[in-house]
């Protein structure tokens, strides 16, 4: 499979430059101590903004931080584990098999974006499984090669400074990764 979400987005021209460039997901985030924060009257604003075009995940270390808007957003994406629908839970420990979610993101990093070494077990999660934390320009491909995961996520890495994107660093990094996903694709064929 392939999905290439970016998370950490703050502007609505953010938003658009990732469905013109062919993202499948966006994330914004909203825990207070990120360096990406979109207070709620802004996160409602760009899930809004997204709706109809590309799939919306509210991203928060804690449930509390996201309960105000996630019913703006498709998707609830939390670094513990909550009893809710549409959850992407993060995580950089193995889910227990009685865990219910929708997406399982391992990140190692708790959202630093600092790379740390993907664990083996992290091919046998069952599900939607999507690697996170560093992944950049440099590594996006053999993490793929490597994992075969569901997908991957991106934030840190294409910014210009925290909060800012560069669509250029965006564009090569979704070309780097669609070309791991064909290559891999081919390869099980």
């Amino acid at each position: 499979m392939e999905f290439i979400k970016i998370c950490g987005l703050t502007t609505h021209e953010q938003i658009d430059w990732a469905i013109e460039l062919g993202y499948d997901a966006i994330g914004i985030v909203v825990s207070p101590t990120s360096k990406r924060y979109c207070p709620p009257a802004a996160a409602i604003s760009l899930a809004n903004h997204a709706r109809g075009k590309i799939l919306s995940f509210v991203v928060a270390l804690k449930h509390e931080d996201a309960r105000e808007v996630s019913s703006h957003f498709d998707i609830a994406q939390l670094y513990e584990k909550a009893d809710i629908p549409n959850l992407a839970y993060s995580s950089a420990t193995q889910p227990e098999a009685s865990d219910t979610y929708a997406y399982f993101f391992y990140d190692a990093s708790i959202g630093t974006g600092v790379f740390k070494e993907i664990p083996e077990w992290v091919k046998d999660v069952p599900g939607k499984v999507v690697l996170a934390g560093g992944l950049n320009i440099e590594n996006v491909q053999s993490t793929i090669n490597s994992f075969s995961p569901y997908g991957i996520d991106v934030s840190s890495s294409l910014e210009i400074s925290p909060g800012m994107k560069s669509k250029t660093m965006m564009a090569k990094f979704i070309e780097m990764a669609r070309a791991a996903y064909e290559i891999e694709g081919c390869a099980k064929i």
